[in-house]
């Protein structure tokens, strides 16, 4: 058995990419996956998708600007099958821009999204956690919080944020539960998508056009980090492509 076997998985942002890749990748190595995305359709074809492979998951309509949302996620691991073993804080958007075009709208969606979003998730696994004697939290950062560049301040700021937040969760997570922060580089993803800046988003598109790497590269980092031993903590992995300065 591996690591992954058996083990109930959450995913946030799990109709595309990242989310997506991961799914499908922990689902073949044997875990249940409980799917959360805004875009139902999605969600419910990857499920059909994995259970035609053999696997086992369920969708589950998720918002994650809304606690409830979360809250049933979390729920539906636990009264489907009995425990949540892992919480993959995945979701996120990138409405970059420079500060001067004073995008407020952008960044309150990014606050939302990107920081409140893996709060809530916090805030409804942790006492499910703290019950089982163990669980697991992964949340994807982003490696504009590692080389902070005009235009991303507050999209790098809001995964700064998190990696804080991350990291005293650790701290405070005592020798039963996990902790693992995982910072993709340019990766093919529809991230772009959410950018409202034409320049911003014309010159990531073209960099991920050029070096972008799989999701799958992502999914195989998340997968490594869960299925260490339980006395075994992956604080953070960061997934470049070769060719990213």
């Amino acid at each position: 058995m591996s690591g992954i076997e058996g083990k109930v998985v959450a995913i946030t942002g799990a109709s595309s990419g990242i989310g997506e890749a991961t799914a499908l990748l922990l689902a073949e190595r044997g875990a249940t996956v409980v799917l959360g995305a805004r875009r139902s359709d999605r969600i419910e074809a990857l499920a059909t998708r994995i259970a035609g492979a053999g696997g086992e998951a369920v969708p589950v309509a998720t918002d994650v600007k809304r606690r409830a949302d979360l809250s049933r996620l979390v729920a539906t691991a636990r009264e489907r099958y009995g425990k949540l073993d892992v919480l993959v804080s995945n979701a996120g958007i990138s409405p970059i821009s420079p500060l001067d075009d004073l995008r407020v709208e952008d960044w309150e969606e990014m606050v939302d999204v990107n920081i409140k979003g893996v709060l809530y998730g916090i805030a409804e696994a942790l006492p499910v956690f703290r019950e089982q004697g163990f669980g697991h939290f992964v949340h994807t950062l982003s490696t504009a919080g590692l080389t902070i560049v005009p235009t991303m301040s507050v999209y790098a700021g809001t995964k700064n944020a998190v990696r804080a937040i991350s990291e005293g969760l650790r701290q405070e997570a005592g020798e039963s539960l996990r902790v693992t922060t995982v910072s993709p580089g340019y990766t093919r993803t529809g991230l772009a998508d959410s950018i409202t800046d034409p320049d911003a988003r014309s010159a990531i598109q073209s960099g991920m056009d050029k070096i972008a790497i799989s999701p799958d590269a992502i999914a195989r980092a998340i997968a490594f980090a869960i299925e260490q031993p339980a006395g075994v903590d992956v604080g953070e992995i960061v997934v470049r492509p070769t060719a990213q300065s």
